[in-house]
């Protein structure tokens, strides 16, 4: 099995969702960024989702926004965010999904891209504004260089399309579980047992939901119906919140990570 397929059944052994945790690339700075990965790969979270920092991020809220204007102010390059994940590969062999924009992986040319981000030791890749009938030279590039594809299922999605999308997966459904942009909401979106359910009558492939989760009690209310729990913002706030004092980063996300990732035992809040 893949990486990614071993921490989904890692999960299901344990009676858990898997806990996915996002955070940009390089924010506020590199070796800052280092560290934060560790900290959130030993406290509790199963897959790395790694925002590759972009300058137009439009399915990003304010919060993520910023996270990637950090980065690039602090002078994150596609180079450089392959230097991160070696080094994060350095200390864990845990799942990493690249989070990024098409224009990021077509500039540098489809296949150069996806073969570096391989060697570099990237597992997966969900291009956010890339639709599935238009991916066929990355879903080809991904299965010439063993990286697996991971696509987005809408609130909006018609029935028939999800097929469609799971057709074209190799490594996990990212349900959406909120029209518009990533960031935190004081609630889960109500529909999510009955969406989780409808995905799952037309695929097998595990399926995670993301988009406004940002509390361990939001985090136990989905992973009662999905495969894994993905949360972001809650996290790239930990950054936000301490820019005036960066030590305090690393263990304000440690902290957050260890109180979120208690939420996916199933049956415990």
């Amino acid at each position: 099995m893949s990486r990614i397929q071993q921490a989904f059944a890692r999960a299901r052994a344990e009676n858990r969702a898997a806990f996915v945790a996002y955070v940009c690339a390089g924010d506020p700075d590199f070796e800052t960024s280092v560290e934060v990965c560790r900290a959130l790969l030993t406290n509790g979270v199963d897959i790395l989702e790694l925002g590759v920092p972009f300058s137009d991020p439009l399915a990003d809220g304010l919060t993520n926004q910023l996270a990637a204007q950090r980065a690039l102010e602090g002078g994150m390059t596609a180079a450089r965010v392959f230097e991160l994940v070696r080094r994060v590969r350095e200390f864990s062999q845990a799942p990493i999904v690249f989070y990024t924009y098409y224009n990021l992986v077509f500039a540098n040319g489809v296949d150069s891209y996806v073969r570096a981000a391989k060697a570099a030791g990237v597992d997966g890749i969900l291009t956010l504004d890339l639709p599935p009938e238009e991916a066929g030279e990355v879903s080809a590039a991904c299965r010439t260089h063993g990286v697996e594809t991971v696509f987005i299922i809408a609130p909006t999605t018609p029935d028939e399309r999800i097929a469609t999308i799971g057709a074209v997966t190799t490594g996990f459904l990212y349900y959406v579980s909120r029209e518009g942009v990533t960031g935190v909401r004081d609630q889960v979106a109500g529909n999510i047992p009955q969406a989780v359910a409808r995905i799952r009558a037309r695929t097998a492939l595990p399926m995670v939901v993301g988009f406004g989760i940002g509390t361990r009690a939001q985090v136990a209310e989905v992973a009662a119906h999905a495969d894994g729990v993905v949360v972001g913002s809650a996290l790239v706030n930990c950054v936000r919140d301490h820019l005036a004092d960066r030590a305090k980063i690393v263990p304000a996300i440690a902290a957050r990570a260890a109180d979120l990732s208690a939420g996916v035992k199933r049956g415990r809040a």
